[in-house]
């Protein structure tokens, strides 16, 4: 196993191991409960970390690369004329689905 992502809060490592999940990579959560030691050990060593199987390093670490870019999608806007954000699968004001590449526009 190799490590792939930490950071000072569990929920963040839960986020990204549930990113990964949806991808069909298990990755398992070690330090979960290291805080303890802080004081003890120095508190960066005590964060969770994210670890996943060799086979899956690249294909994780592209994940979490994408997850973490600053432009990971951007607003669309749907035919009824709403600005939607990039989180929105559908549009908040008509519940309509979002244009995917398939279908280029969508129908309010």
């Amino acid at each position: 196993m190799q490590k792939v992502y930490t950071e000072q809060t569990l929920l963040g490592v839960t986020n990204v191991q549930n990113l990964l999940a949806a991808s069909h990579i298990d990755a398992k959560i070690r330090n979960q409960f290291a805080a303890g030691g802080v004081g003890e050990i120095a508190s960066i060593d005590a964060w969770p970390e994210l670890w996943v199987d060799y086979p899956d390093v690249a294909l994780a670490k592209k994940i979490i690369s994408d997850y973490q870019s600053p432009n990971r999608g951007s607003d669309w806007l749907c035919l009824c004329g709403e600005k939607n954000g990039t989180a929105f699968a559908s549009c908040w004001a008509c519940g309509h689905d979002k244009p995917t590449l398939k279908s280029a526009k969508v129908d309010c």
